[in-house]
């Protein structure tokens, strides 16, 4: 009997952007057939289906309450709702340094307080957001253009990431390191996106730049390790996270740290992996399915 599952999106990128392609392909391969939905669609049917996979719901950072309503109510999501709903806020990244991880620097400023501003370039984004939608990078002493990009995020409500901008991002970028059933599968680069890139045609995300990579060890550790200790503060084993995805930069200290970990909705690269690394997450899915 053909498995069933299905990957969401949502209404301006109802079948995600492309990159799954070839996951869906693999996934037919092996005996599972793969449909889309967009998640607030209430046609929609996804209690059915023998696994639901968030894939390309990019417009939650603006609805996170109704979409976390709407995943609570899923049965059979992947990720799980418990990581979801943790990690569709960025303060996660306390919790993991607080676990020990590394991190690039990062403050969180709740709404009516004022930050005291780092001395060189800095960075400052919504702690529930997607895609670098309304992040802002500021050079040294720009406090008052700052300010006012903080006022339009706390008129929405909305608490902000302050952390000092790592120079090597420019020259480097960021480097995506994807995991499958808690497996390492392929790594990928992302351009600097905070340099005039303009926002894709859904408007829901900042067009990138990737390429193919291979991480040296230093940053392969410190990936194992986000996600040793991201299970861990869930109460999940590594192999519960059907795919994760951890961007790492180097610091101006020349070491590695975690700019951010996406388990809720993250672009896998397929594009710039192996042929293989859509097989490796089809396997993964027919893990969940057994």
């Amino acid at each position: 009997m053909t498995a069933r599952a299905i990957f969401v999106g949502c209404a301006h990128r109802p079948e995600g952007n492309g990159d799954d392609d070839a996951a869906v392909r693999a996934l037919a391969d092996i005996g599972v057939a793969t449909r889309w939905a967009v998640w607030d669609d209430p046609a929609e049917d996804v209690a059915s289906a023998d696994v639901v996979i968030l894939r390309a719901t990019w417009d939650y950072p603006l609805r996170r309450d109704e979409f976390l309503a709407w995943c609570a109510s899923v049965p059979r999501l992947r990720n799980p709702f418990a990581a979801v709903r943790w990690n569709t806020d960025k303060s996660y990244l306390l919790d993991l340094e607080r676990a020990g991880v590394p991190i690039v620097p990062t403050r969180l400023v709740h709404p009516g307080t004022v930050p005291e501003w780092p001395e060189g370039e800095f960075v400052l984004k919504p702690a529930v957001g997607a895609g670098s939608v309304g992040a802002a990078r500021f050079a040294a002493g720009e406090h008052e253009r700052a300010a006012e990009h903080l006022r339009s995020l706390h008129d929405r409500r909305r608490t902000a990431l302050l952390q000092p901008y790592q120079a090597a991002v420019d020259s480097e970028g960021e480097t995506a390191l994807v995991f499958f059933g808690g497996q390492y599968s392929h790594a990928f680069t992302k351009g600097p996106m905070l340099t005039g890139a303009g926002l894709d045609g859904s408007g829901l995300y900042v067009a990138e730049k990737r390429g193919t990579t291979t991480p040296s060890v230093a940053w392969r550790a410190l990936a194992e390790d986000t996600l040793d200790a991201a299970a861990a503060h869930l109460g999940l084993r590594r192999g519960d996270l059907l795919y994760a995805r951890v961007d790492v930069v180097r610091t101006d200290a020349g070491t590695p740290a975690l700019l951010e970990l996406e388990v809720t909705e993250p672009s896998l690269g397929f594009g710039q992996a192996d042929e293989a690394a859509a097989l490796r997450f089809a396997s993964a899915v027919r893990g969940v399915l057994a």
